[in-house]
């Protein structure tokens, strides 16, 4: 088959390596512009980019697609049997989707029509699903409201993080995309319709989302350390006015140990981390917001709206990651 390939970040490259072990003619990879990264604002290629030029294969960039009338050319010049895409991050114009001679292909790490969109990875550990997959559709105008062609499920740890769960979900495109192409070619996969009335939809997941409402449940809060993992984390601000971020958590009901405070998030903090995007509801109410210590400093917790939220491995601005026990040792609250 001769294959355009779309695709940007690491969950991309999986597919793309496994369509070129098959043996697939990759004719053209596209992948975004390359970007500055970091406080030196360094020019990176994307993983996409790096990976086909390791595999000796022709790789272009673009800006946006939609408006590259050199990029669309050399696709239609190509005339491929099919087009596929992973995390490409931009939709495709219907003129695109119309050129290759058995359709443009998506490979979605959600089991659709559930959690279509941006962040599907994080929305299923943020709602404590128990499996995930991948699919593979025929692409449509509408954001993944495509045609089901093959279906892989997996379980969810229950510890298991958007970065774990991230690096299964691309392992398990490899088989997936390869089964696809290869049941297409047999005429063993027919296209099903999605159940539109069964679709959720995910946005994209900004810097913002990862601010904890202490209002919350824990088990919500334990969720979301774990859903934000590696990015954006889930940050809070200590009572010495200090951000941190949380890498592990657990929720807990009411601490078995004696527990000491170590007093509780203030407004003012809030309101000047938030800036604009401050809400009331980010105000923990009595009860929510307080930050102890077992009475031997060696456990951590933050109260919340239901239960308490133990902490067990947190990181505050400058500094390393830490364990509690660490973190306690040299915490002096507000005074720091």
């Amino acid at each position: 088959m001769k294959i355009v390939f779309m695709g940007t970040p690491d969950f991309a490259v999986e597919s793309l390596e496994a369509l070129d072990a098959a043996g697939h003619e990759i004719a053209l990879v596209i992948s975004q512009e390359d970007k500055a990264k970091g406080r030196k604002a360094i020019i990176e290629k994307t993983p996409v980019k790096q990976a086909a030029e390791r595999l000796g294969l022709p790789v272009q960039s673009v800006h946006r697609l939609r408006t590259d009338e050199d990029c669309i050319r050399r696709i239609r010049e190509i005339a491929p049997d099919f087009i596929v895409v992973a995390a490409f991050g931009q939709i495709l114009p219907k003129e695109v989707l119309d050129i290759p001679r058995f359709g443009a292909i998506n490979i979605h790490a959600s089991l659709l029509p559930k959690y279509r969109g941006a962040s599907p990875i994080q929305q299923a550990v943020l709602d404590g699903e128990e499996e995930s997959g991948i699919t593979t559709m025929l692409m449509a105008e509408g954001l993944d409201t495509g045609d089901i062609l093959l279906q892989e499920k997996l379980p969810l740890d229950k510890k298991e993080t958007a970065d774990s769960l991230f690096q299964k979900l691309a392992e398990l495109s490899r088989t997936c995309i390869v089964k696809t192409l290869e049941g297409l070619s047999k005429g063993e996969i027919h296209p099903a319709a999605q159940e539109d009335e069964k679709a959720s939809l995910t946005g994209i997941i900004k810097k913002r989302d990862g601010f904890i409402n202490w209002n919350r449940e824990a088990s919500y809060i334990e969720r979301m350390v774990r859903a934000y993992t590696p990015w954006p984390n889930a940050v809070s601000i200590l009572p010495n006015g200090k951000t941190f971020k949380i890498w592990q958590a657990d929720a807990v009901n009411k601490p078995d140990e004696e527990m000491l405070s170590l007093g509780n998030i203030q407004r003012e903090d809030i309101e000047h981390f938030l800036g604009e995007n401050f809400k009331e509801e980010y105000i923990p109410k009595e009860g929510a917001g307080g930050l102890f210590c077992s009475k031997n400093k060696q456990k951590l917790f933050f109260s919340t709206g239901k239960s308490f939220l133990e902490i067990t491995e947190l990181q505050v601005e400058g500094k390393k990651r830490m364990a509690a026990p660490d973190f306690l040792r040299g915490y002096s609250g507000k005074t720091e």
